[in-house]
């Protein structure tokens, strides 16, 4: 947990101070009252400055999970969330009647929240960097299934007409899927073509 001690004219003033530095809100933080602010003789002689010591009291994961529940609170999106942190990777997973929403098309609502959720669990932590997953109704795992059935299927028809094929465009998650799924065929190999988010794979003839 990360802890900074700071003076100011009163306490008030040198926990607003420290709030502002570590970029926290109030009740996410403890306050260890080091020394009490004192005005000195006649108010002016031997004076001395509050100085507190700050401790941020909400791991990251705490900061990740109020983010999603205020993003599904404005939504109005009743829903479970469970956030844990697995060999350094960051999995939050997202539970309820309906999330179609929190998917969007093609995964793309699901895959911004997941970004920004990245920004959140990485930023002002002084922690190294975490990979972050979000997920719903197992979205991931069908999504990475049917994307190496499109591969398959690809590869079979440049097998058979010799010429290149270009799949839609993806981000680089999916991408990497693809490329990842046709590694093993000898007589095929894909390239990333197009800026993002156009970027796209293309499927050919090894030649």
């Amino acid at each position: 947990m990360k802890s900074i001690e700071i003076i100011g004219k009163n306490i008030e003033e040198a926990l607003n101070n420290a709030l502002e530095q570590l970029k926290v809100s109030r009740d996410m933080v403890d306050v260890e009252i080091l020394q009490k602010e004192s005005k000195g003789l006649f108010n002016l002689f031997g004076s001395k400055p509050a100085k507190i010591r700050v401790t941020v009291n909400h791991s990251y994961l705490d900061t990740a999970t109020q983010f999603l529940k205020n993003i599904l609170d404005n939504m109005k999106i009743d829903a479970e969330i469970e956030i844990v942190e697995e060999k350094g990777i960051v999995k939050a997973n997202i539970s309820g009647t309906d999330m179609r929403n929190i998917i969007g098309y093609r995964g793309e609502t699901l895959d911004a929240l997941q970004y920004l959720l990245s920004l959140v669990v990485n930023k002002n932590h002084d922690i190294s960097y975490k990979r972050v997953v979000l997920d719903t109704e197992n979205y991931r795992d069908k999504r990475e299934e049917t994307l190496k059935r499109v591969a398959d299927k690809t590869a079979y028809k440049v097998i058979k007409s010799r010429r290149p094929y270009k799949l839609e465009p993806m981000n680089p998650y999916e991408r990497r899927i693809i490329h990842a799924a046709l590694q093993g065929k000898k007589e095929i190999c894909t390239y990333s073509e197009g800026e993002e988010p156009y970027r796209r794979i293309v499927i050919d003839i090894k030649r």
